[in-house]
């Protein structure tokens, strides 16, 4: 909700509203597809990839707008320079999403007073929220990232991985859409926690060498 969120700072008159950016000039009556919206148009079944005349359709009332990369990107930029600082180890992985890791931090409990401090950081000077995933590898991190989204913290310690990751859908993993989940359904794997029971051997006939 990167792009929206960016939107509802700019124009402080349409927050509390549905918000949906990627519309043409034309608004809801034009073409174009959805390339974000706040959780509130989710809530009348909007998402990423849908058509605009679509998400017009499911809510018509909702504010409609033009994709504006060049403001979203100068936002993301000032936000990767606060997260820099924080650790020796940075990656962006996109506009609105990064993995940070430091020697510095001996323990958890060191972990999440960071984290507090970057969500501050960001606020103060950004007016923005996020969320933030700590765990003992990048995948934990980012799974619990999007765990309690928007504004969110959760940690995983290495003991509660397990507890954490089997009961969630496979969908949450890297690289399971739409069409692998289905087929994974379809196996009877609906979770991470049936997966991990899962000979990889038949995986790999299932999915070659992404299984």
């Amino acid at each position: 909700a990167f792009f929206s969120a960016v939107e509802e700072r700019e124009q402080p008159e349409i927050r509390g509203k549905p918000v949906v950016v990627g519309a043409d000039p034309k608004g809801g009556s034009g073409r174009g597809v959805v390339s974000t919206c706040n959780y509130i148009s989710r809530q009348y079944g909007i998402r990423s990839g849908m058509p605009i005349s679509k998400a017009y359709r499911l809510c018509p009332t909702a504010v409609f707008l033009p994709v504006n990369f060049e403001l979203y990107w100068k936002v993301s930029e000032r936000i990767m320079n606060i997260l820099r600082k924080y650790a020796e180890k940075f990656q962006q992985s996109s506009v609105d999403e990064a993995f940070l890791e430091t020697k510095k931090v001996k323990t958890y409990g060191q972990a999440e007073k960071i984290a507090k401090k970057i969500k501050k950081d960001i606020f103060k000077k950004e007016k923005l929220t996020c969320s933030i995933g700590i765990g003992p590898n990048k995948l934990v991190a980012k799974i619990s990232s999007d765990y309690q989204k928007p504004d969110g913290l959760t940690m995983v310690k290495p003991g509660e991985v397990q507890e954490f990751l089997w009961p969630l859908s496979v969908r949450k993993l890297y690289g399971v859409g739409p069409k692998t989940e289905y087929a994974l359904n379809s196996m009877g794997i609906k979770t991470i926690g049936d997966l991990a029971k899962q000979n990889p051997d038949t995986l790999k006939e299932m999915f070659g060498k992404w299984g």
